[in-house]
């Protein structure tokens, strides 16, 4: 079977490849297609993907281009895992709304509105090259923000496209373990938006063993989530949030701690990332070594003011070992391509599920995976206070959305003034002209 990864010169591509090389079932992967614009980023990765596959038997063969369609042409999956505008234009995401006294990260806020809105019309185009050139392939998409992005790719690819993220499953996978239950045999009730969701049980032999877990303050403070929210919060919401929900019950403390830093996350993964790309580039026999030494850097710093904060101490190893989203999208592709029935909590279109957003909303849920694709399954109903951030967030996605579709301006600004962390619509017209004025690919939304 044949993988194209589009954005085959990013970062965590090698993960994919260690993942890939772990398989020797029946029906693998054995052709693996890197897909990137930037060449040099490709030439790198392709190097690192080589020096991984020395020590394998059997690895998957490795191919690398710059022409979309001939990467698109014979895949059975593509991975999308593209950043429009680099992590320059991540910089200017933080930049702009810390700028304006708001938070500028990544995927949530005023950040993941400007990333969302230079990314989505790229996305689109690649999904109808997609239907037109590989309209039976799978594609998995890990492009941030994931959950407005496979929204955006569904009127093209319908069901076809599947978002993931590793967050869900590394809580679910955390929470267990701190319960000494095995993750493989749990169910985990969970459910919202990529990047907005809670842990509402964890069902063992039939049994909830979430209320124990929080009865706990010694198993709570075992783990990252458990210890970044901290006992009393999560007894009090009855439920574990997805970290990233840090940035909404805690926005005042965590934008005091980023507008103190020297460098904010993106800026300090540009300079990272910057180095190993040209060292590599003048070292390729060290490519390797070069790039397990900048991932492990990468992940220890992983939302390192959040966890100052809430005095959480440094990353778990166990947290920062590979098995994140890379193992998801295995476990993915082995239950579509070999029907090996597989639960996993994926980004797919409601179906009714949640009885607070429509059929076609791109929700964050557990799903059943088979040849058919992934269907939802049914989980309990958001709270009230779940329920209204949620369809805040989803109204959000959704305007973005519009407004990259369209190049309405007026709609780009009420994606901006609708999110719960962007406080004034004066704040959000000011957003827009300075992301507009910072970032080329936003060039349609001038006035």
């Amino acid at each position: 079977m044949r993988l194209t990864i589009l954005g085959g010169g990013g970062f965590r591509v090698p993960l994919v490849y260690h993942a890939l090389l772990g398989d020797h079932g029946p029906g693998r992967i054995t052709d693996v297609m890197l897909y990137d614009t930037d060449r040099t980023r490709l030439a790198a990765i392709g190097a690192v993907l080589r020096q991984q596959a020395a020590a394998a038997t059997d690895p998957p063969a490795v191919t690398e281009t710059t022409d979309l369609d001939e990467a698109l042409r014979g895949a059975d999956f593509i991975f999308s895992a593209i950043r429009v505008g680099g992590l320059d234009g991540r910089t200017v995401d933080e930049r702009v709304a810390l700028g304006l006294g708001v938070l500028g990260q990544e995927t949530v806020g005023a950040g993941g509105i400007a990333y969302g809105l230079r990314t989505l019309p790229v996305a689109a185009k690649i999904a109808q090259r997609i239907a037109a050139v590989a309209p039976d392939a799978w594609t998995i998409n890990f492009t941030n923000p994931a959950g407005m992005v496979t929204e955006a790719m569904l009127p093209f690819l319908g069901d076809r496209v599947i978002g993931i993220c590793d967050s869900p499953s590394g809580l679910g996978r955390r929470a267990a373990s701190a319960l000494g239950v095995d993750p493989a045999t749990a169910f985990y009730d969970y459910a919202g938006l990529n990047h907005l969701g809670w842990l509402r049980a964890i069902r063992s032999d039939g049994v909830d063993r979430l209320p124990d877990l929080l009865q706990s303050s010694e198993a709570l403070s075992s783990f990252e989530e458990g210890r970044l929210f901290g006992a009393d919060w999560l007894r009090s919401i009855g439920s574990i949030p997805n970290e990233y929900l840090h940035y909404y019950y805690f926005a005042r403390e965590t934008l005091n701690a980023v507008s103190a830093v020297r460098q904010t996350r993106g800026a300090f993964l540009l300079d990272q990332q910057s180095t190993f790309y040209a060292e590599t580039g003048q070292h390729p026999d060290q490519a390797l070594e070069l790039w397990q030494k900048t991932r492990a850097e990468r992940e220890s710093t992983y939302m390192v003011e959040s966890r100052e904060i809430a005095d959480a101490g440094e990353r778990d190893e166990r947290d920062m070992a590979a098995g994140g989203y890379e193992q998801v999208a295995l476990s993915l592709m082995r239950a579509i391509g070999h029907n090996e029935r597989a639960s996993l909590i994926l980004n797919v279109r409601n179906r009714g599920v949640l009885r607070h957003l429509d059929d076609d909303a791109v929700v964050e849920i557990p799903c059943t995976v088979d040849a058919n694709g992934a269907l939802p399954v049914t989980v309990s109903q958001l709270t009230d206070h779940q329920a209204g951030l949620v369809c805040s967030v989803k109204a959000v996605e959704r305007t973005t959305i519009a407004a990259a579709a369209s190049g309405s301006r007026d709609a780009a600004v009420r994606a901006f003034a609708w999110h719960p962390l962007v406080d004034s619509v004066t704040v959000a017209r000011e957003l827009l002209d300075g992301y507009v004025d910072q970032l080329p690919d936003l060039g349609y939304l001038r006035g």
